[in-house]
């Protein structure tokens, strides 16, 4: 099985079984139900930089979120051989040396352990959209598929909760803010963690996105579906 894995797929290849399996995980996903009833992974990817088209994933890190509780018994850290050599000199901002990813495994072998790890539960990230893009690019060239977790971005909710503190809940975003993880976390007095580090940064989102969590609540937002409208709801979160 690994040994299919280590091949791109054809164009007109079947998906793999974990994304047909993945696929149909969330092929009557319900948004109504209440928060603690979800399972939630915090990802975090290290890249070589952000152009999707030409840079790479050289780390994933995530953690596992269950019952509004970090698991800390459930991680998962790998890093990760770009195919660029030239790559691996442009990552010593990550504390990742050319030697390291070296001796690490190719995407190929990283990928499917980790959508087999993130299985049914929610996707949620530091400007997810950024993570997903390249975790989905490599899905669809590895297994023939994206992947159809639900996301959830911390900055997003981050903004939502601005507002809401403010009472401007339908007007102009404020984009002087700085919504940056360290600037976040500094604000808010959460643990701080090492940066530019994959499950560092996992781990530290998960405690802004838990803190988020808590305010939301107690402001009566209290399924999932009202997460996803806590940016238009005016609702007092204090």
């Amino acid at each position: 099985m690994m040994r299919e894995l280590l091949k791109p797929r054809s164009w007109f290849a079947p998906p793999h079984p974990l994304i047909t399996k993945n696929r149909e995980i969330f092929a009557q996903f319900d948004q109504s139900r209440p928060l603690t009833e979800y399972t939630f992974v915090v990802c975090d990817t290290e890249l070589t930089g952000f152009d999707l088209k030409r840079d790479e994933i050289i780390s994933i890190g995530a953690v596992v979120i269950r019952d509004l509780q970090i698991d800390l018994g459930a991680t998962f850290h790998r890093y990760i051989r770009p195919q660029n050599t030239k790559h691996t000199q442009a990552t010593l901002i990550h504390r990742i040396t050319p030697q390291q990813l070296a001796e690490a495994p190719p995407l190929e072998e990283v990928l499917p352990p980790f959508v087999e790890f993130a299985g049914s539960s929610l996707m949620v990230g530091h400007c997810v959209a950024l993570d997903m893009g390249f975790l989905n690019k490599a899905a669809r060239k590895i297994l023939g598929g994206t992947l159809s977790n639900p996301g959830i971005d911390t900055i997003r909710m981050a903004r939502g909760y601005r507002r809401a503190l403010s009472g401007h809940f339908h007007g102009e975003e404020d984009w002087s803010h700085n919504y940056s993880l360290a600037a976040l976390t500094k604000e808010y007095h959460l643990p701080a963690f090492k940066p530019h580090d994959a499950l560092e940064d996992a781990m530290q989102t998960a405690y802004l996105f838990l803190f988020l969590l808590k305010k939301f609540r107690k402001g009566g937002l209290l399924t999932l579906k009202d997460i996803y409208q806590a940016g238009r709801v005016g609702s007092v979160w204090s």
